[in-house]
């Protein structure tokens, strides 16, 4: 159970303040931190927790992190369920707290789901934040999963040096942000995605789908290619 707090935790403050930096403080004119504060807080986020609870669950706080390290043999099978529904809960939890926060504003007047990105939610053609087709953030979905499970399995790995691996797994998803937030507003996360879609609703939650398979498919791609080709099996 403590691994599932832990979970439910790392989760909830990946979604509070990744999608919340992205609510209450890109927007604000001439003080607005913009698409790298966001990226930067996504970042922070992971980093955080990841020496606040890594050592107790691991510090996966995203499903398609639980699929890639299961892929690689680093995660047992028998506990992907149990880790994906704290992540979720964590997800949802937080984008409850956001709904709630954004509803104590005197000109809130709801979330418009007509709109691309809207509540921080994710989407490709008519809801890309610039117009990006379902093939492209399909591919970019999948590549950065993939890339971003690659660096998590490798700063993790027994003989790379553990105590840093929290600073770069936080950086990589920096630089996915810095990357994607234009093409889907970044995902990379299924957790993160459906909790943000649930409340938004309309198109972006029948968009959902992609931003499942993507990063899962992409996580396992990552665990298989460094299980079999950059892992060092010398001393096992």
């Amino acid at each position: 159970m403590k691994k599932l707090f832990a979970e439910f935790f790392g989760t909830y403050w990946l979604v509070f303040g990744g999608c919340g930096s992205a609510l209450f403080a890109a927007g604000i004119p001439n003080l607005g931190i913009g698409f790298a504060g966001v990226s930067l807080a996504f970042g922070l986020t992971v980093l955080t927790m990841a020496y606040a609870v890594g050592h107790i669950s691991g510090g996966h706080f995203n499903p398609a992190v639980s699929f890639g390290l299961w892929a690689g043999g680093r995660f047992d099978a028998k506990d992907l369920i149990s880790y994906i529904i704290s992540q979720c809960i964590g997800a949802l939890a937080a984008a409850a707290t956001l709904y709630f926060i954004l509803n104590g504003q005197d000109n809130f007047l709801g979330i418009d789901n007509t709109q691309a990105g809207a509540f921080a939610s994710n989407g490709y053609g008519a809801f890309s934040p610039s117009g990006y087709s379902m093939g492209a953030a399909f591919v970019a979905e999948f590549v950065l999963t993939l890339f971003f499970l690659l660096v998590i399995l490798g700063a993790t790995d027994k003989f790379a040096n553990g105590k840093f691996a929290g600073i770069a797994i936080g950086l990589a998803l920096t630089l996915i942000h810095l990357i994607s937030i234009p093409i889907t507003n970044t995902s990379v996360n299924p957790a993160r995605s459906t909790s943000q879609a649930i409340f938004t609703g309309g198109e972006p939650l029948m968009q959902l789908w992609l931003f499942w398979a993507a990063p899962i498919l992409g996580a396992i791609a990552a665990g298989i290619i460094y299980k079999k080709v950059l892992q060092n099996h010398e001393n096992e």
